[in-house]
């Protein structure tokens, strides 16, 4: 099944709402249309250097925790104005989060926002989507 064919499932496959207990889902690119990583990077001047880290993790060449090392020394010694900068200028939610959101508060279904990136964000997006849960680094 691809990821189209999961958009296109039949009504009659979806799970009650009587039944959720949980939404989870990842930050970067899905609950959020940013890379947070890649945009502290551009702001920092570093990007193409954290991109080539990030494109050698998703070929399988480093492991998670290596590609993460790489990538927060290349943005050592930067300030939280950095951080706000980002947060402020160019996170923006995906289309369809709010009322994801809403509808889950609505019907009391608890949601976990994931990320391998930043708490500075994740907790910036608990405050402001009412995330029951996070977890970043």
């Amino acid at each position: 099944m691809t990821a189209s064919d999961a958009n296109r499932l039949p009504l009659d496959r979806a799970i009650p709402v009587r039944e959720l207990g949980l939404i989870a889902m990842d930050m970067d690119s899905t609950a959020i249309t940013i890379e947070c990583i890649d945009e502290i990077a551009d702001f920092a001047g570093v990007k193409a250097e954290v991109s080539a880290i990030t494109a050698s993790a998703m070929r399988g060449e480093l492991d998670f925790q290596e590609s993460l090392r790489r990538r927060v020394a290349c943005l050592e010694g930067l300030s939280t104005d950095v951080l706000r900068g980002v947060y402020e200028a160019r996170l923006q939610p995906s289309p369809g989060l709010d009322e994801l959101m809403r509808f889950a508060r609505e019907h009391g279904v608890k949601t976990l926002l994931i990320s391998g990136g930043f708490t500075y964000f994740t907790e910036r997006m608990r405050a402001r989507f009412g995330y029951t849960y996070t977890r970043a680094n």
